[in-house]
């Protein structure tokens, strides 16, 4: 293929799937609105792909193995927060699937003799139930009656393990009220799953588990609450990166510091490769990329590979990328996506032998637009984190935020819905700090921000605090619509009018930006 040919900007050119595909082993991947543009797509899943697929994700394990540390770190049971959706068959008799649930009916998951590693607490009922609450309940009572057996955590996405938390601080009064009494609480009504929970671990009452259990969850400190419930686990694993990053700290907090590995880098397009260095900071991780699992161009995000003659961009291959530079990721894969633009931005940041390894930057096409200034997901992480650094000193964490570009009012202005967790109430934040939060947060968000704030093009950037609770109501409206809970990501731009209305619903205080940015970034 001639990698220098300009790229089409049609999205989904699928290639005579005829000659990729037959009926007999084609099945669609049902693409989730919980992706950051909160487009639903249907992408072919072949029966090859699914075993190449299978493959990188065993490749992954040997490398977790030679990192941690102890004799049980690679025979110890996976406490894994899985949920599946339901199928859909389209008019043709063709499967519809999530892609976590493609890759979970699909992988060597529930196998009878379970890979190393991949030996879980979970029921394959529990996890395979796609009522999410009768999954999560469930799939947290195992990890309860195993709770020494487990040595790692793991999910999809960072978000999903803090979401989990939050579904134990809520119900973990009745999950005790089953251990003591050994019985199942009632709204467990998934025939195979109630009849599986009963026959493997409610038929005597543990007393003793309830109570420790019911103390550990009264406390109102739940930092570490991880390794409290389950005290021999060495890490967590799960994507942190991109968006996910926002969990990190939170994440820490939960866990008491636990490493958390991002070791795989994955689309619903395709598998693209793996951390060779599970061990590292969340916030350095770089992907390798494994050419053998798609065909990979490489889209510079700058203007030097447009030209007068032929104004579509120029890409480049694999082994011509630079260090340092950004670039979009064009994709041919097995099973008829023709040079897809899949919308991810990543840097290189060194070489592997000959092989690239990347940075993931963040979505293309995540954007918040006022007036003539554009901000990436990135600016907004960046200003995040200088929120999240001076509530630190107050023992206050950023919980989870989104935005919105309010424009109806001149001049336009940055809206961030934000929801904190204060660790004392007495520690409840000022409005004189929240302004200050304000200001340091237009200091990061860009040179052109700074400039338009400034001459006064943009309006003060403003913070709405919302309750507790507020975005895990946005996750619930999501799901409510066919979203899949552990591929749920929270939008970092709402443009949405339900969406909105449901934010501005849990708004408990409002606060501006009091002056200009002192100065640019």
């Amino acid at each position: 293929m001639n990698t220098r040919k300009g790229i089409g900007y049609h999205e989904n050119n699928i290639s005579d799937p005829a000659k990729v595909v037959s009926r007999d082993t084609l099945r669609l991947q049902h693409i989730d609105q919980g992706t950051t543009d909160g487009i639903q797509r249907l992408f072919p899943v072949t029966e090859d792909e699914k075993e190449r697929r299978d493959a990188l994700h065993f490749s992954v394990m040997p490398y977790i193995k030679r990192c941690i540390e102890g004799e049980n770190a690679y025979g110890g049971k996976a406490l894994s927060l899985l949920i599946t959706r339901e199928e859909r068959v389209t008019p043709s008799g063709l499967k519809i699937l999530a892609g976590t649930t493609s890759c979970l009916k699909n992988f060597k998951f529930f196998r009878d003799k379970p890979y190393p590693l991949n030996d879980n607490t979970s029921l394959k009922e529990a996890i395979l139930c796609s009522d999410h609450f009768q999954s999560i309940y469930t799939q947290l009572l195992c990890g309860f009656y195993q709770r020494h057996d487990v040595t790692h955590v793991k999910s999809v996405f960072a978000s999903s393990l803090v979401s989990v938390i939050h579904f134990l601080k809520r119900h973990y009064s009745e999950l005790c009220s089953d251990i003591s009494s050994g019985s199942l609480s009632p709204k467990i009504t998934d025939p195979s799953l109630r009849g599986r929970m009963i026959e493997t671990f409610m038929q005597n009452p543990d007393p003793e588990l309830a109570k420790f259990i019911q103390v550990t969850c009264s406390d109102e400190n739940w930092e570490g609450i991880y390794r409290k419930i389950w005290p021999n686990i060495k890490y967590l694993d799960a994507i942190s990166t991109g968006s996910m990053a926002q969990y990190i700290l939170l994440l820490k907090y939960y866990t008491g510091g636990l490493p958390l590995l991002s070791t795989k880098y994955s689309a619903s397009e395709c598998d693209l490769g793996f951390n060779l260095n599970p061990m590292c900071d969340p916030y350095d991780v770089s992907y390798t990329i494994m050419p053998n699992m798609s065909y990979y161009e490489f889209l510079p995000l700058d203007s030097s590979h447009f030209t007068s003659s032929d104004p579509k961009p120029l890409t480049v291959e694999m082994a011509d990328v630079e260090v340092g530079k950004e670039y979009e990721v064009v994709v041919t894969n097995f099973c008829g996506l023709y040079r897809y633009r899949i919308g991810d931005v990543l840097s290189p940041t060194r070489f592997f032998n000959s092989t690239p390894q990347f940075k993931f930057i963040r979505r293309k096409n995540v954007v918040l637009t006022i007036d003539i200034c554009k901000l990436t997901e990135m600016e907004l992480q960046k200003g995040i984190d200088s929120v999240s650094s001076l509530l630190g000193q107050l023992d206050i964490i950023v919980v989870e935020y989104t935005s919105y570009a309010n424009v109806k009012d001149g001049p336009g202005h940055c809206v961030i819905y934000m929801e904190l967790m204060v660790m004392s109430q007495a520690n409840w934040p000022k409005p004189e700090v929240l302004e200050q939060c304000c200001q340091a947060m237009e200091g990061s968000l860009g040179q052109l921000y700074f400039s338009t704030r400034v001459s006064g093009f943009i309006g003060p950037l403003e913070i709405r605090l919302v309750e507790n609770g507020t975005f895990e109501k946005l996750r619930d409206y999501a799901i409510s619509k066919g979203v899949s809970f552990t591929q749920y990501k929270v939008p970092r731009c709402v443009k949405a009018l339900d969406l909105l209305e449901l934010l501005n619903s849990g708004v408990v205080s409002i606060h501006f930006s009091s002056s200009f940015p002192t100065s640019g970034p």
